[in-house]
C-alpha cells in the first residue's frame, strides 16, 4: 500500500494591490518606457514583467511601429488599397501586392499626381 498525500499549493502574487495601484499611477501620469523602465527598477522586477501586469490592468499602450527612418510602418496590402482607391477600382488585385513597397509607393505617388 503506498501513501499518498495531496499538497494544496498556495499562490504567491508577484506583485500586491498596492504595488497595482502605484504602478497603474505613475503609468497613467507618465506612459512612456522610461516610467516602465523606472517602477520595474523600484519594484524590483523584469520592465517585461511591468508592462505584463501593466496590459492586464488595461493601461499599457504600445509605441507606435516605425521604421528605421521614424516613419510609420505601412503595409503593402494598404499602399494597394490606397491606390485602388486613387483609381476608383472596386476589383481587388492580390497579386499587385507581390511588387516590392518601393514601387508601389512609386506607383501610389503616380496615381495620387493624376
Amino acid at each position: 500500500m503506498t501513501n499518498t498525500t495531496t499538497t494544496t499549493a498556495i499562490r504567491i502574487p508577484n506583485y500586491t494591490d498596492a504595488m497595482v495601484a502605484t504602478m497603474v499611477a505613475d503609468y497613467t501620469e507618465n506612459p512612456t518606457r522610461a516610467t516602465v523602465d523606472a517602477i520595474a527598477l523600484s519594484l524590483n522586477k523584469n520592465p517585461r514583467s511591468v508592462i505584463a501586469k501593466l496590459v492586464r490592468e488595461g493601461v499599457y499602450k504600445a509605441a507606435p511601429r516605425v521604421t528605421k527612418t521614424g516613419a510609420p510602418v505601412v503595409r503593402k496590402t494598404q499602399i494597394v488599397a490606397d491606390i485602388m482607391s486613387a483609381l476608383g477600382a472596386t476589383v481587388v488585385l492580390p497579386s499587385l501586392e507581390k511588387a516590392s513597397k518601393a514601387d508601389l509607393e512609386q506607383l501610389l505617388a503616380l496615381v495620387r499626381d493624376q
